[in-house]
């Protein structure tokens, strides 16, 4: 791990100068210079003076990143398709009910409807991408078209249907994860 260029990027994403990190930990500036350019090391106290005014701990510092994958591609859709409702439903993140938050993209065929879900802690967003479709929440039932949005609290039953003459598809993203 090279210490002085990862406190340099954290020196920069706080928006700091070499000069205004040195202040704040009582250093000089050429030190942080060095440091940051893998000319010295810090002792232990100093490196946690550092990582202090900076906003972070040695903990977090050394963590190792995991290569968290943040980019999905084709490759990693999932999808069902579910003649039934005249469906298909895409995970475009794998594994997403393990998050705080699941997108879907769901695709309804003309008179297609999506699975019927029932009360649940958390939120709902959705945005139309193409189509239009009627939004059920409860009893109210609301026309969402191409460009327009749905957010609702997800304390009564609700689900989707397209109810045009085209398919509507939609990204549904849903918290906690319900799909």
């Amino acid at each position: 791990m090279e210490i002085g260029s990862k406190i340099k990027s954290l020196r920069m994403e706080n928006g700091l100068t070499q000069e205004e990190l040195a202040d704040r930990c009582e250093l000089t500036k050429g030190f942080i210079s060095q440091l940051e350019r893998e000319m010295t090391s810090p002792s232990i106290a100093t490196l946690y003076d550092i990582l202090e005014a900076l906003g972070t701990t040695l903990s977090e510092f050394f963590e190792e990143d995991d290569d968290e994958k943040i980019v999905y591609s084709k490759e990693d859709i999932f999808i069902k398709d579910d003649e039934d409702y005249r469906m298909k439903i895409h995970w475009i993140i794998p594994n997403a009910q393990k998050n705080e938050m699941e997108p879907i993209l769901i695709e309804l065929e003309p008179n297609g409807l999506s699975y019927r879900h029932t009360p649940h802690p958390g939120e709902e967003f959705g945005y139309v991408l193409e189509g239009e479709i009627e939004l059920i929440h409860g009893k109210r039932k609301m026309l969402v078209k191409q460009g327009e949005s749905f957010y609702f609290f997800p304390n009564k039953d609700h689900y989707i249907k397209n109810k045009g003459n085209q398919v509507a598809r939609v990204l549904w993203i849903s918290t906690p994860p319900s799909f």
